[in-house]
């Protein structure tokens, strides 16, 4: 039996790849969107036994991230996995397919006054795709990534069965810590199918307080510092350039209507008599910047004035006070100045132990750079890639060391 005849027999819906399906220029040659858990673990059983090589699909908010797959025989489409499946507000917590989109889950767990603390900074973004680029914006200053808020996931193995770990309450500690291992994998080590996440109220009140820092980087890097070490405790700290737009900071205050005017008043006066406040996020807050290369940079706070410095003229940078930021280059670079401006990054963040990592870019420029940078745990990732897709079928060479 030909692979498209048995996967017709197990999904509803399968049919030919499409020219404009293609990840990264490499075109499925079937996708399949399983609606349940049972005929997605059939779709994998299948695809095993026909060795082929499956990718799976969310949003493609994020599917040009990394490098292309050596092949992509089956495309799993997870669009039709999509249900709240339990939704438990006394405990906080909530568990959804892969396929749903961030935004459906915050407009549902909204209603009974919660939020999962990530926000997204991309629109159409999935549930299955936020674990496996491990995406998060400026609220992982207080709340962390979806490593630090999922507690339960089901997935579906290379070879068809189905595993789950963690469970529905936030202290549960049965099990493989699988959920933390999936988030960042890049679709390498399993179909994430399903995942449970502990949740948050809702604040009462929010204010944003921003000033800009001109071209002042070391102003910018001491304003962060004093705002990290006073007690206004703040739910998120930004800090964002952009050629001819200078230096900016910005600053989220969550909790009572009083208490966060008091707040937003004291980090203020550590921002300068040119702060602002606003209920509203300022243009920019969270979205990556503009740019045709996407560079992931590892920095933490005592490194922002290196970062800042070893930014190319043309850059624009958004930058977390949890240590993360990105850096968006723009077309006019060539292959040539994108790999000189990922060299100077790469040595500022170095004593700070950061690094920087190009999510996405043109094609000519992925030939030219080394993506990932200096991998200490390369040797151990790829001996857990052995041990949960031996046959290395799962997005094959997407991510780092071609696993």
């Amino acid at each position: 039996m030909q692979p498209v005849d048995a996967l017709a027999k197990v999904c509803a819906d399968v049919r030919p790849g499409e020219p404009e399906e293609g990840v990264l220029g490499v075109v499925p040659r079937w996708v399949a969107a399983p609606s349940d858990v049972s005929e997605a673990a059939e779709v994998m059983r299948v695809a095993a036994e026909h060795g082929l090589a499956v990718v799976p699909r969310g949003g493609e908010t994020r599917l040009d991230w990394g490098l292309p797959p050596r092949r992509c025989d089956l495309l799993v489409d997870t669009a039709r996995l999509d249900r709240v499946v339990e939704h438990a507000a006394g405990d906080l917590v909530v568990t959804v397919q892969a396929g749903l989109p961030m935004r459906r889950l915050a407009e549902a767990v909204a209603e009974r006054g919660q939020r999962l603390s990530l926000d997204v900074p991309l629109a159409g973004s999935t549930v299955g795709g936020t674990i496996a680029t491990g995406a998060a914006g400026p609220l992982r200053l207080l709340y962390g990534t979806p490593r630090d808020l999922i507690i339960g996931v089901t997935i579906v193995r290379a070879d068809g069965r189905v595993a789950r770990s963690g469970g529905k309450v936030v202290k549960n500690v049965a099990g493989y810590d699988l959920g933390r291992l999936l988030c960042g994998s890049y679709g390498t080590l399993g179909l994430i199918v399903e995942a449970t996440f502990r949740l948050h109220p809702l604040p009462a009140a929010c204010a944003y307080v921003t000033a800009p820092a001109g071209d002042d980087a070391e102003g910018a890097s001491e304003a962060v510092q004093a705002v990290l070490h006073s007690s206004v405790v703040p739910s998120a700290l930004q800090c964002w350039t952009s050629p001819g737009r200078g230096i900016a900071l910005g600053v989220l205050l969550e909790g009572v209507p009083d208490g966060v005017a008091a707040r937003a008043s004291h980090v203020a006066g550590l921002l300068g008599d040119k702060a602002t406040f606003s209920e509203e996020p300022p243009e920019g807050w969270g979205a990556y910047p503009d740019g045709t290369t996407l560079i992931d940079v590892s920095a933490p706070p005592a490194s922002l004035r290196d970062l800042l410095g070893a930014l190319p003229a043309e850059a624009a940078c958004t930058w977390s006070a949890a240590g993360r930021g990105y850096v968006g280059l723009p077309p006019e670079m060539t292959a040539e100045d994108v790999a000189r401006a990922l060299e100077k990054l790469r040595g500022a963040l170095a004593p700070h132990h950061g690094g920087a990592v190009v999510c996405y870019a043109p094609e000519e420029v992925r030939e030219a750079v080394d993506l990932w940078g200096p991998v200490p745990a390369l040797s151990l990732m790829r001996r857990v890639k052995d041990q949960f897709d031996p046959d290395h079928r799962l997005s094959p060479g997407r991510f780092v060391g071609g696993i």
